[in-house]
This record gives C-alpha cells, structure tokens and sequence, in this order.
C-alpha cells in the first residue's frame, strides 16, 4: 500500500497541488470564518459601542448593542444563501476556475474593508465585510466540491472530495488556535485576526493561474476535446487515461440533444428526484446531526466538568482539531471502504454517543464524575462525524449528478443547507432553554432515520461511473411500495443481509 501510495503521489503530484490551492482559498476560509468571529466577541461589541458614543455622545442600550452583534453574525448566511443561489450561473458561465478568482478579489476586498474598520472608526464596514464573506462561502461551498470531483480521476474520487471537509475542519482548527489570547484574539489584534481570510485568498488568486480548468468542464460544456486531454495529462501524468475520457463522451453524448438545466427543469425532472431526495436528506443530517449543538453544549459541559474558564479555549481547540484528524482518516478509507458505509456507521456511532451523552449530561448533577464521561462523549461524537459523514456526503453530493444538472442541483442543495443552518442559528438557543440537555434527543431522532434511509436507499458510489450510478438511482421508486423496492434492491445487492438482520 505504501508503495502504491508514493507511486500516486509522483504520478498525482499535479491533483495533489491544486487539492491544497483549492481547499487554501476555499472550504478552509469557511471553516476559519466560522470558527474565528466568536473569540473576538467581546472586542467587537466594545468598539460598536465606542464608535457609538463618538458619534451621539451617550452609549447604546444594551439590547441594541445584542442586536448589532447578532447581525454581524447573521449577515454572513444571508450573504451565504444569495452566495449560493449566484453559484449555479457563475460556474457555468465562467467555469470553475474563473468563479474562484473572482471570489478571491471579493475575499480581499472584505478583509481590507474588516481590517480598516477600527482605523475608520466605522462597525458598518464590518457588517459590509461579514456579508460579502458570506456571499463568496455560499459560491465556494459549491463549486469547491464540483471542482474537486472533476478534476480527480476515479481512483482518487473520494479521497479528493473529504478534502474538502478536511481543509473546512482544518480551517475551523486554525480559527480557534489563532483566537487565543497568545497570537491575535487581542484587543489590538481582532481586526487583524478577522482579515487574514484575505491572505489566502491572495494566495490562491496567485497561483490558480498555473492549474488548468476541470476536464469535464472543457469537454462538455466547452466542446474542447483537446484542451481537455491536456489538462487530465497536466493532472494525472502522462498514463493512459482512456476509461476516464470514455466516461466522460457517454455524458456529452447523453447530453448532445439538452442543454445544462437550469433549477426549475432540475426539480421537475422525475429521473432526477431519486437524487434530489437524497442529497436532501443528506443535506438535513449534517445540518441537524447534533454537531451545533454538540459544539454549543461542550462550553457548559467544561464548565461543569469544573475546567478554569482559562483552559476552555484550548480544550476547544481540541475538540476542533480531533474533528480534523479524523476527516484525515477518512479520506484515506474512503475509496477502500466506500461512501455507503461510512455514512450509515458513522451516524449510527453518533446516534449512540448522543444517548449516552443525554444520560451523563441528566447524572452530571448527581455523580461529579460523570461530567468527565460527557467529555470524553463530545470528544467521540466529533470523531464519529469526521470519520464519516464529514467527509462520505460531499462525496455522493458530488457522484450521483452528471454535468448538466451538478451546478443547479448544486444550488437546491446549497440554499437548503443555509437555511438549515439559519434556522438552527435562530432557533436552537430556545430549543436549549426549553429542553436543556433533552435537546440532543431531537437529533438523535434526526440521526436514527437517517442511517435507516441511507443503508436501505442510497447505493454505493465507489469506483462507478455517473452513467451507472444514475441508472441505478433510477431505479429506486419512491411510492406506495417504495420501501419494498428498496429492501429488493438490498437484498441483490447483498445476499447476507438476511442474516445480519
């Protein structure tokens, strides 16, 4: 295996550089936007009010003050959602390698305007800067992925794809250990920690030059057949890449007589709605997996667990960093284990850790060392995510659609999942006062069905091409007898089901 392992990364070398470009510029600064705006908090609030107070000469009501913060937060998923919703007809009109460009000049333009903010004595700049962050998110969430898929070969499909969860879990790492105290979550620094997004995006606007646009792209929707040999030999080597670009004319030859569709033909479209329905779900799961909530929860189980306010941040940060670990892992199983499995196990393993979690959390108050337990749990659930779903649904999300419908589906998916992710935003802090730690049973629920609907729906995507997986997701029937239909397939599929039942 190792020596297979070197063998790709010589002949691979090229995929492996634009992989680390892409996820620099791309899921990273998602990770890191996420991450980063809570330890400035404070500061911000402070300069909102200072600001304030220079401009009408008395301080603001502290119920203003929340609100600001709160829109400060909030304006970057509604930049997200219309992020998101601009996706689709900018990957198509100027491909994905031009769309990332133009995001890193808006990335840039956000930093500059965040990072002047406290010399121009002016909070709106901030609000200015968080939205236009949002909106290149809602546009990278989407064509990273897409990007990354097209410019893999079959072999190395799935280990591209979880790199872009790795490099968003790696982001949100990265944002919590340079919100310490120690580096720039500082008085001085915050307005420097909140820009740095500008940095790499200047990176990869430097060198996404050097890399060629997706194979996929330039022969199906370019008509280039020579710029796309070119680029797979500048990505793969010089081998024999003939299964590939066989793989690819089946698509344009499907696609010869349409046209890429747009949203509206994309949901009506009947052999599409197999897709559809479970990239939905998937899409769901990992908005209302419980990881918000684990992540809201771990502050006050620390302090309970009777951790110094001092140590809590650190142990964060391990917490951030156990989840970009274990995405590491996964990306190097996933071709050798597949999508399916390390889906339906990993959110079957969450789903247990979330009980558990539930009683060491209701015991906490009588058994002091049960807060430790609940530790550990966080510390397993968030393992369980990075070495599954974090990394097997981009992965599917981005196998079971062809060309002509991936960038709208792309879209559905991506504006479902921010506003998933502003629901959850808005109504999750109720939800907690109202159920407390019974909250988690909610997404246990959420977790239970969801390995129910994948082990019995979703096919296993590893090593087919497109072509085939959509003829076998056309075959799943959604209806009166759909759950039969399934079980049959299943069944086919693997004969020893009946015995592991």
């Amino acid at each position: 295996m190792a020596t297979s392992f070197l063998s790709d990364l010589v002949q691979y070398q090229r995929l492996f550089q634009i992989i680390i470009v892409l996820g620099v510029g791309g899921n990273f600064l998602i990770g890191f936007q996420v991450s980063v705006i809570s330890y400035p908090s404070e500061y911000i609030k402070k300069f909102i009010n200072a600001t304030w107070v220079e401009r009408y000469d008395s301080p603001l009501h502290q119920k203003t003050l929340s609100l600001l913060w709160s829109v400060v937060v909030s304006v970057y998923c509604v930049g997200g959602l219309l992020g998101c919703l601009w996706s689709g007809p900018l990957a198509m009109r100027y491909g994905k390698k031009r769309s990332f460009m133009i995001i890193d000049v808006i990335i840039i333009v956000a930093a500059l305007l965040i990072g002047c903010s406290r010399m121009a004595r002016s909070y709106e700049m901030i609000l200015i800067g968080r939205f236009l962050y949002g909106i290149t998110a809602g546009v990278s969430l989407n064509i990273h992925g897409q990007y990354i898929g097209e410019v893999s070969p079959k072999k190395l499909r799935g280990f591209a794809n979880t790199t872009s969860s790795a490099f968003f879990a790696l982001g949100k790492a990265f944002g919590q250990l340079m919100g310490l105290r120690e580096f720039l979550g500082t008085q001085t620094f915050w307005p420097l920690l909140l820009a740095l997004s500008g940095f790499a995006a200047l990176v990869q606007l430097l060198l996404l030059p050097f890399f060629p646009e997706s194979p996929p792209y330039l022969l199906i929707q370019k008509d280039d057949k020579e710029g796309c040999l070119q680029a797979m030999k500048d990505l793969w080597g010089e081998g024999h890449h003939q299964a590939e670009m066989d793989d690819m004319m089946k698509q344009k030859a499907a696609m010869k007589n349409s046209k890429i569709l747009s949203i509206p033909e994309v949901l009506k479209d009947k052999s599409l709605r197999p897709s559809l329905c479970i990239v939905f779900l998937l899409t769901l799961s990992m908005q209302w997996c419980g990881l918000s909530a684990i992540y809201f929860y771990a502050f006050e189980v620390f302090r309970t667990a009777k951790l110094d306010d001092i140590l809590i941040p650190y142990v964060a940060l391990g917490v951030g960093t156990c989840e970009f670990i274990s995405v590491i892992f996964c990306s190097s199983m996933i071709d050798h284990i597949g999508r399916r499995i390390l889906l339906w196990g990993g959110y079957a393993m969450m789903a247990l850790t979330l009980a558990l979690l539930v009683i060491t959390l209701s015991l906490q108050d009588q058994f002091s060392w049960m807060s430790y337990c609940s530790i550990a749990l966080i510390f397993l659930f968030v393992i369980c995510y990075g070495l599954g779903p974090c990394g097997g649904v981009i992965s599917v999300m981005v196998e079971i659609f062809s060309q002509s419908a991936r960038a709208s589906a792309f879209v559905i998916v991506g504006t479902t999942s921010w506003m998933c992710l502003i629901v959850v935003g808005m109504g999750f802090p109720f939800v907690v006062e109202l159920l407390g730690p019974y909250c988690f049973l909610i997404f246990f629920t959420m977790l239970i069905g969801t390995v129910i609907f994948i082990y019995i729906f979703l096919p296993e995507t590893k090593g087919k091409s497109i072509a085939d997986i959509t003829e076998e997701l056309g075959r799943i029937q959604f209806g009166k007898k759909f759950l039969l239909t399934a079980l049959r397939m299943n069944f086919t599929r693997d004969p020893d089901l009946c015995t592991k039942l």
